[in-house]
């Protein structure tokens, strides 16, 4: 938790990744997903968890439902548009929390309002005042948002804000919903609303960057210092095109440099790996390995000159110490000989809680894997436990492997799987390796996804190293994305391959129109 100064330079938390963050190409997460997540959030001390937008799907209200029954201490947001119908499911999704808000915006820029709406500059202002009121009549808490704020002409938009707060809304947001903006221009802008707005006082603003040109946090931060109090993020910085400001490095930025940037936040920093790793296994997004705070090597030196600094002294190349976001040094502690205790512990150093039934799989496969590697590193726990949690609700599972490979081809893949319990076995031949064994899958499963993504590389060091594969499938518009880890390349990619035909395939399952149909345009938010 940063230092906490005075209210005035408190900095609330608003957490977007299970609304922006899921809007992500790939990122749907299951309810179960959702929920452990919110659990998280709300642990670490996120103040508003924006847990959905309750009129996109049955599931998407569902999911912000029982958030709402379910959350402690975070006030449980929900989205909707400016119309009726909307706030009024948004609404009833969010009832059950203990405090709840209704969070609704419409576009504002003149681009936005004439090829998107198509509505008249006069005809937004009126909706605003509608839409807001609506909501205040469920809810004390109501936030709005100007949509493509930061493309809004001035005088526009300081009216539309004037208008907003005196129908009710006790949170006013600029979203720079495109990543258009820069940090100067992101601060003079809240500079600007808050002095010209007669009512800016009643109010608390609020920043929502996206990251196209690489600015996000930058932008964030500097909208913060312009005078908002509120930052809407994610967590890894998931979200739309290039994503979200990242919470992590949000909330890293004002503790280490807290010099200049003197605001405060209430989450607990140690748990932002724990939350990274979360999100990540959830999501099947992998997390690039020199991303600020949490990435793989953003404590890691192999220069032997920052080497010889770190030994001298850690100050030298290290802003901040690893246990402050929650990652453990240690290493090379875990082999063949480890017992179940070992392994527990090394799982929470970790950040991960496994219920009993995943932490015995989980067990065993270690055990496994010890067994064919002389070293178990962190990452190779890290990956085999990720796929563990990605692969639980899975209907197909992978029995058995068997390729011929070389250069008399074609090469083939005899392949068994476990369809819902029941043995079913194929022999395929493919143009490689890979290509036969994703034919031998598709002869027992058929299915018209198109293989987007097939991505291999190496969880540690040496020629036993794990190979984790990405894969992403596509299928009527919706794309899933999902790894797989093994020693063994082939068997690692049969894993990746049938984690995302198993997401496809849970979807078709549920028979819900709104599972399998393209991404939303007319649902996408800020």
């Amino acid at each position: 938790m940063s230092t906490q100064g005075s209210e005035k330079d408190r900095v609330v938390i608003f957490d977007t990744t299970l609304r922006d963050g899921e809007q992500s190409p790939g990122a749907t997460m299951t309810h179960e997903e959702k929920l452990e997540v919110a659990e998280l959030l709300d642990e670490m001390g996120v103040d508003i968890i924006e847990a959905g937008f309750p009129i996109a799907s049955e599931g998407d209200f569902q999911a912000v439902n029982e958030i709402a029954k379910r959350t402690r201490k975070a006030v449980v947001c929900g989205l909707s548009r400016a119309g009726q119908k909307d706030i009024d499911r948004c609404a009833e999704a969010i009832k059950p929390a203990a405090r709840g808000r209704i969070h609704t915006f419409i576009s504002t820029s003149p681009v936005h309002m004439k090829w998107k709406l198509q509505m008249e500059p006069e005809q937004v202002y009126e909706m605003v005042i509608s839409s807001v009121t609506r909501a205040r009549n469920y809810t004390d808490d109501v936030e709005w948002s100007c949509e493509d704020g930061t493309r809004t002409e001035h005088d526009f938009l300081c009216r539309c804000i004037e208008a907003a707060i005196k129908a009710g809304a006790t949170t006013i947001n600029i979203p720079d919903t495109v990543g258009y903006t820069v940090p100067e221009e992101y601060a003079a802008l809240f500079r600007m609303v808050r002095e010209r707005v007669p009512n800016s006082d009643k109010a608390r603003f609020s920043v929502h960057c996206h990251d196209d040109l690489g600015m996000a946090v930058a932008n964030s931060l500097a909208g913060v210092g312009g005078g908002a109090r509120q930052v809407e993020c994610t967590i890894n910085g998931i979200g739309e095109r290039a994503g979200n400001a990242s919470l992590e490095e949000v909330v890293m930025a004002m503790k280490v440099r807290n010099d200049v940037l003197p605001y405060w936040t209430g989450i607990e920093a140690t748990m932002l790996t724990r939350a990274s790793k979360l999100v990540s296994a959830v999501t099947s997004f992998p997390v690039q390995y020199n991303k600020a705070i949490v990435g793989r090597n953003a404590f890691a030196h192999e220069s032997g000159i920052h080497q010889d600094g770190m030994l001298k002294h850690t100050q030298t190349y290290e802003i901040m110490t690893p246990e402050s976001v929650g990652v453990k040094q240690t290493s090379l502690v875990m082999g063949k000989h480890s017992g179940r205790h070992a392994f527990v512990h090394k799982l929470e150093e970790l950040g991960y809680k496994l219920a009993s039934n995943q932490l015995e799989d989980a067990f065993v496969r270690f055990k496994a894997l010890a067994d064919r590697k002389k070293h178990v590193y962190d990452e190779d726990i890290e990956a085999l436990v990720d796929e563990e949690i990605a692969t639980a609700q899975d209907r197909m599972k992978l029995v058995s492997l068997t390729v011929i490979a070389g250069t008399m081809g074609p090469q083939s893949a005899t392949l068994t799987l476990d369809v819902e319990g029941k043995h079913q076995t194929v022999q395929a031949t493919g143009n490689g390796p890979v290509d036969a064994t994703f034919n031998a899958i598709k002869a027992l499963v058929p299915h018209e996804a198109v293989l987007e993504l097939y991505q291999v590389h190496a969880v540690t060091e040496g020629t036993d190293a794990q190979a984790e594969v990405s894969v992403r499938l596509a299928e009527a518009g919706k794309s899933v994305t999902a790894k797989g880890a093994d020693p063994d390349t082939l068997v690692a990619s049969a894993k990746a391959y049938l984690g995302a035909l198993n997401k496809l395939m849970i979807k078709r399952l549920k028979g819900k129109p709104e599972a399998m149909e393209p991404e939303r345009p007319a649902l996408r938010g800020i």
